[in-house]
């Protein structure tokens, strides 16, 4: 079997095509599991139990090192009518924050359930 230097080529783009598919599903994951965890938090309950990346830049971190950020959207509620755009945002793999803009509060948590 002979393999040219396209076939090498090709071979390898799909090798790195993967393993990036696979980085950024892990990064997904950390950013969902962030995002569960401040929304029980805050009483709140997130929909669709999803984050979807809305965007990735180049940035510096609080120590100045170059870094991938990367802003995942996510959508809750609290009275169970109303939906609230909230944001978790990763610098590299760290988790930089989850933010939720304001909303109203129940009096009684055993509400959203």
């Amino acid at each position: 079997m002979n393999l040219e230097l396209t076939d090498l080529l090709l071979l390898s783009a799909l090798v790195i095509g993967a393993a990036l598919f696979w980085r950024a599903q892990r990064l997904r994951e950390t950013a969902l599991r962030a995002t569960r965890r401040h929304c029980q938090q805050e009483q709140v309950l997130l929909l669709d139990q999803t984050v979807g990346l809305k965007s990735l830049r180049l940035r510096r971190d609080t120590n100045g090192k170059w870094g991938l950020w990367r802003r995942y959207d996510f959508e809750f509620t609290v009275t169970g009518g109303e939906r609230y755009h909230g944001e978790t945002v990763l610098i590299g793999e760290r988790v930089s924050g989850v933010t939720l803009p304001p909303h109203r509060f129940t009096r009684d948590p055993d509400q959203l359930h």
